[in-house]
């Protein structure tokens, strides 16, 4: 589904990645594992064209290095930020239809959303800003379920989360795999991506370093050692 090939990406004139290829098939939750600096989140932001890039970004067999973010959106790639990006002065649905994709009727609805996480909805009529933490990662996944991607990159959505709502994000990932949204996850935690990842890579200095399924870097202590352990 998407394949990513010698993928370089700079913030000014400094330069972040460096060859960075990567592949994830349909139905798959890969996940994207390094030290905070290794280049994680620029990957995503680079797949969805929003950092200077060049190398090839093929989805569903097209090339997307060329596109805008809006246009790789409308292609089917979903982008989940670190940040959230929610809008705080409007209410929880008021951000949520945002999401919707125009045109025809999607695969995914706002009641899909309530049923996926039934607390956007008791806080439909809230501004987004009064929800908690967990809550507004909530409301950014299912924001972005609602444009219907095929596939999502979702970028460190159990950062600064109680244990609790950590769990219910792995769920709701789960959840949201199971309906067959493909899934690119950048995660500091080892223990969340090892329990729902098809495959993993490790980063390190704007590169990749590994890649294989959790059992084999489970078994990898140099890797981890190396590239993820403090």
């Amino acid at each position: 589904m998407l394949n990513v090939t010698g993928l370089d990406a700079w913030y000014g004139k400094s330069q972040v990645l460096r060859g960075v290829s990567l592949q994830v098939g349909r139905g798959e939750i890969v996940a994207l594992l390094g030290r905070n600096g290794a280049g994680r989140s620029t990957t995503l932001k680079a797949v969805m064209g929003s950092v200077t890039r060049e190398g090839s970004v093929r989805f569903d067999g097209q090339e997307m290095i060329a596109r805008r973010p809006h246009e790789i959106a409308r292609a089917g790639i979903g982008y989940v930020a670190e940040d959230r990006s929610i809008f705080p002065d409007l209410t929880t649905r008021q951000n949520l239809i945002l999401g919707e994709k125009p045109g025809p009727g999607g695969k995914f609805t706002l009641d899909d959303a309530h049923a996926l996480f039934p607390r956007l909805a008791e806080r439909a009529d809230a501004p987004a800003g009064a929800l908690s933490g967990g809550e507004q990662q909530m409301l950014a996944i299912c924001r972005t379920l609602l444009g219907n991607p095929s596939l999502m990159l979702v970028d460190e959505p159990t950062e600064g989360l109680a244990p609790m709502m950590v769990e219910r994000v792995r769920e709701l990932l789960l959840a949201i795999a199971a309906k067959g949204v493909t899934i690119l996850l950048v995660e500091q935690k080892l223990a969340i991506a090892l329990t729902i990842a098809a495959r993993l890579y490790v980063m390190g200095h704007g590169h990749m370093v590994f890649e294989g399924t959790p059992a084999e870097l489970a078994a990898d202590t140099r890797t981890r050692r190396d590239w993820l352990e403090v």
